[in-house]
């Protein structure tokens, strides 16, 4: 099979090593030019729980990406899919298909714009992976992926997507029911993301103050209000538990949003916090707290830049 990777931050470039260790064809799109040279160098270093590894895999900016693949995975933040599939558009030709693992909501609708709906897959995962460096990427701990069909038809080529997944390490699943694993998700991003980075707190430091705790639960309820309104039911006591056992566990975790804050990136907020707001519009359920953590990273944002 051949995989490109649109996207090769730290989860982009953890799934494409692996995929290549197991003999794929692999080509890694990114604009970070330090970490597209440093593996063309040297080779892309990948740590993870079963030790060290050092995978030659090509690396270039997307429109220097060479022929269609059979799958072009897309990890770009959710802000910057429409630039970056314009850029790579010569890759997907009449028989790939595009496999979205991007945070947030609305990126079927994105990708829509590109191919039929019935080439696109979306899911979720939470396979832990931070960039060390230019090259350099580290994972450690289990993670999970869950993705389906946009047309929830289980063909032949997404099933072997799926086995591929699961050869090379990144342990996955097809879900009918991915719609409400990726709202769980939003649930618990809002909270904990949008929390974070309005304060400035470590995901341990918002379970610290009762007040606070409260807060990052009334957040992620908002979130489980509007999916049902838009008829997806959401396991409210696994929502609350994962945040309970993240702020008892995960004591120094910077979220993803608040280290965009802290490094002037721009964030996700608005396929977040924004698309949630707007789903809680259409559909009639007040969003209070999500809706004023949209509105503050926001300002934290315009203020910055």
């Amino acid at each position: 099979m051949k995989y490109t990777i649109l996207g090769a931050g730290a989860m982009g470039s953890l799934f494409g090593g692996l995929l290549a260790t197991q003999g794929h064809a692999v080509e890694l799109l990114d604009l970070n030019e330090r970490h597209i040279a440093e593996i063309q160098r040297a080779g892309l270093t990948l740590d993870t729980d079963q030790g060290r590894l050092n995978v030659r895999v090509n690396a270039c900016r997307p429109e220097q990406g060479s022929t269609p693949p059979d799958w072009l995975i897309v990890f770009t933040k959710t802000m910057h899919t429409d630039a970056a599939l314009r850029a790579a558009q010569h890759l997907i030709g009449p028989q790939t298909g595009v496999l979205s693992l991007q945070n947030g909501l609305g990126n079927l609708e994105k990708l829509e714009a590109f191919l039929p709906r019935g080439r696109i897959a979306i899911g979720v995962t939470t396979v832990p992976a931070d960039m060390k460096g230019p090259g350099h990427v580290q994972s450690h701990g289990q993670g999970h992926s869950r993705f389906m069909s946009a047309d929830r038809q289980r063909n032949p080529a997404l099933v072997q997507l799926a086995a591929d997944f699961n050869q090379a390490g990144l342990s996955c699943e097809l879900d009918d029911q991915v719609l409400a694993a990726i709202w769980r998700k939003v649930a618990f991003n809002a909270a904990l993301n949008g929390i974070c980075a309005v304060t400035g707190s470590t995901v341990g430091q918002l379970g610290q103050h009762a007040d606070t705790r409260a807060l990052v639960h009334r957040t992620s309820q908002e979130v489980i209000d509007v999916a049902r309104a838009a008829g997806v039911v959401v396991d409210a006591d696994g929502v609350h538990h994962d945040l309970d056992h993240a702020m008892a566990h995960h004591v120094h975790h910077k979220p993803s949003m608040l280290q965009d804050l802290l490094a002037r990136r721009p964030t996700e907020v608005e396929a977040i916090h924004g698309q949630v707001r707007a789903h809680g519009e259409r559909h009639g359920v007040p969003t209070p707290c999500v809706s004023t953590l949209h509105t503050l990273v926001q300002q934290i944002e315009a203020v910055a830049s």
